[in-house]
């Protein structure tokens, strides 16, 4: 599952922050659009201190140094967090493909804490019979890297989300 490239940012000679896009945690990512998990990654960071460019700039500087050194990526995959307050508005400004919410994920208690599945799983094997509690949903975009796949996913595109 492990990074595929971590772009940092600068300006003025001066660090700002980072963009990281990696494998993501779900194996099979690009299986819905006929990708192979070689040709799909996810956006899985950006992180930012004060900075005077967009943050869709940075997204765009980043995303055409992510097709120069990965030419056989198609799609890039991104959430927003529902549960930190975010609607997607760098993904909106960026022109990604809204394609709707995931379900809603669900946390655990696992030893006094709430947990995601997955890591109690990869402690306890499966997390069967364990009190849990929803954890929100995440809003899904897709930014596409080939005219084949922009004509393929456009249809899936749905009215981007405002706050209330």
């Amino acid at each position: 599952m492990g990074k595929i490239i971590k772009i940092g940012v600068w300006e003025n000679c001066i660090f700002k922050g980072c963009v990281t896009f990696s494998r993501g945690a779900n194996n099979n990512i690009g299986a819905p659009y006929g990708l192979k998990q070689t040709e799909v990654c996810e956006l899985t960071r950006v992180a930012l201190n004060k900075h005077d460019n967009p943050v869709s700039r940075v997204l765009r500087i980043a995303i055409k140094l992510l097709k120069h050194s990965n030419p056989d990526l198609k799609l890039i995959v991104s959430y927003a967090d529902d549960l930190q307050g975010h609607i997607g508005s760098i993904y909106q400004a960026g022109n990604w493909v809204y394609t709707g919410d995931t379900e809603p994920q669900y946390k655990f208690l696992f030893k006094g804490e709430w947990r995601h599945p997955r890591s109690i799983d990869a402690v306890r094997g499966n997390h069967s019979g364990l009190p849990k509690q929803e954890a929100g949903f995440k809003r899904k975009y897709l930014y596409p890297l080939t005219s084949e796949l922009k004509t393929q996913i456009e249809p899936l595109r749905k009215p981007y989300p405002k706050r209330v």
